[in-house]
């Protein structure tokens, strides 16, 4: 099985704008309020956390998102949305045998979705992997976690013989 969340792509550029259009607001709002204000550096401080808190969160969850299943292999891409095409920043590629997967779970907090492997290496050490799957629509989501199941259940299948 293949997906991704490439279609998101222009969604988040556009929220990127509207962010560059929120700062240039909130420096006309302060530049309005510095005369009735008593404390305008208090006001600007104010707005300049509020903005860089939701530029953090909104860089934070935007990642591309890539599972392929098909064949002997499983290969999980994460990285950045902006500028990705240009630089491999905020990029981690996971890439194993089906056999090797020991277990899966998906984390759900409040604005970010988190998909963690177990996955055993040559030494049977398990090794655990995070992928940001927040923008990954909750279908897709769920066709994800069924392959997975699939694959646990063979390989205890697999073990059990």
């Amino acid at each position: 099985m293949r997906t991704n969340n490439g279609k998101v792509k222009n969604i988040i550029i556009s929220v990127y704008f509207v962010l560059v259009l929120l700062a240039i607001v909130l420096i006309t709002v302060f530049s309005a309020f510095r005369e009735v204000s008593k404390n305008p550096t208090m006001l600007l401080l104010t707005m300049l956390l509020g903005f860089i808190i939701v530029s953090f969160i909104v860089h934070r969850i935007s990642k591309y998102f890539e599972y392929d299943s098909d064949g002997v292999k499983v290969v999980l891409i994460n990285k950045g949305l902006l500028l990705s095409e240009y630089f491999n920043y905020r990029e981690h590629i996971v890439e194993f045998d089906k056999p090797k997967l020991v277990s899966f779970k998906f984390n759900n907090y409040i604005i970010f979705k988190e998909l963690v492997l177990y996955i055993k290496d040559r030494k049977d050490k398990v090794h655990k992997h995070s992928f940001n799957v927040t923008l990954v629509q909750r279908k897709k989501r769920k066709y994800i976690k069924q392959s997975l199941r699939k694959m646990i259940k063979e390989n205890r299948k697999k073990e059990n013989e």
